[in-house]
C-alpha cells in the first residue's frame, strides 16, 4: 500500500511518473535504517530525479513562513535535493520521483545492487513497474490497484484538477488551488512551470511530480484555445 496509489489517470498518463520508495519496518530491519535511507536519497540524485521526498518534512521545494506577499512571486524554483537528504532525521518513508522510465529503471537497478535491506516499492503504471523489475533482474512481489472513486462522483472536480491534486497522496494539494493554477495558466498569468512549482510546495511527503504537473497544465492551456 502506498499513498501514491490513488493518483488519478489512465496508464498512459504515468509515462512520465515513476516513484521509487524505501522504508524500514520497525523491529525488523530498522537498525541503522536512518543512514541507509539517507544513502538511498543520495544515490538517487545522479539519476536526475524531479523530486525527492521525506515523509516527515516534505520534498525539494517547501513552503516558507518567513515571507511577505510580494516575495512569493520571486522565489527560487530550483529544487534543493541536498537539503532533503541533510534534513532526513527520522526513520520514515524516503522517495525519489522520476519523469523518465530509463532513469527510474537505472536507479532501481542500483538500489537492488546496493542491497541495503530496506523495503522498496515502485509507484507507476503496472507495465512501467514490471519493466523496472525486469531491468533490475527481480520478479515482481505484488501489485496494488486503486478501485477509484465511489459515491456521488458527479460532485468531484474535473479531470484536470484531479490529475493535479491527487499527486499528493495526503491531500495537501487542494482542489481549489489546482483549479486556480489551471485558470492562471490559461489566462497567461503564470507559466505551467511556475504553477507546477507552486503546487509542489504543498505536498507534505515530497512525491509530487512537477514534470507531470507541467504537462497537465500545458494540456489544459492547449485545450482552452
Amino acid at each position: 500500500m502506498t499513498n501514491t496509489l490513488h493518483r488519478f489517470g489512465d496508464a498512459a498518463s504515468f509515462s512520465d511518473d515513476y516513484i521509487v520508495f524505501a522504508i524500514a519496518s520497525r523491529g525488523k530491519n530498522d537498525e541503522g535504517a536512518l543512514e541507509k535511507l539517507q544513502r538511498f536519497l543520495r544515490m538517487a540524485i545522479p539519476f536526475g530525479p524531479v523530486n525527492l521526498g521525506d515523509a516527515r518534512h516534505g520534498g525539494s521545494l517547501r513552503p516558507c513562513k518567513k515571507m511577505d506577499p510580494t516575495s512569493h512571486w520571486n522565489r527560487d524554483m530550483k529544487p534543493d535535493f541536498e537539503a532533503v537528504v541533510a534534513g532526513f532525521d527520522h526513520i520514515t518513508t524516503a522517495a525519489a520521483v522520476f519523469d523518465s522510465r530509463v532513469a527510474a529503471e537505472d536507479f532501481f537497478k542500483a538500489v537492488k545492487e546496493a542491497d541495503m535491506g530496506l523495503s522498496v516499492n515502485i509507484s507507476t503504471s503496472v507495465d512501467g513497474a514490471e519493466q523496472c523489475c525486469h531491468v533490475a533482474g527481480i520478479p515482481r512481489h505484488s501489485v496494488g490497484y486503486s478501485l477509484g472513486f465511489e459515491g456521488k462522483t458527479e460532485k468531484l472536480p474535473n479531470t484536470q484538477v484531479l490529475l493535479l491534486s491527487t499527486m499528493c497522496g495526503h491531500g495537501m494539494v487542494a482542489n481549489s488551488l489546482a483549479k486556480k493554477m489551471i485558470d492562471w495558466v490559461k489566462e497567461g498569468r503564470r507559466t505551467p512551470e511556475q504553477a507546477a512549482t507552486y503546487l509542489q510546495r504543498f505536498c507534505s511527503c515530497g512525491v509530487f511530480n512537477p514534470s507531470r504537473a507541467k504537462r497537465i497544465l500545458e494540456d489544459a492551456r492547449g485545450s482552452s484555445k
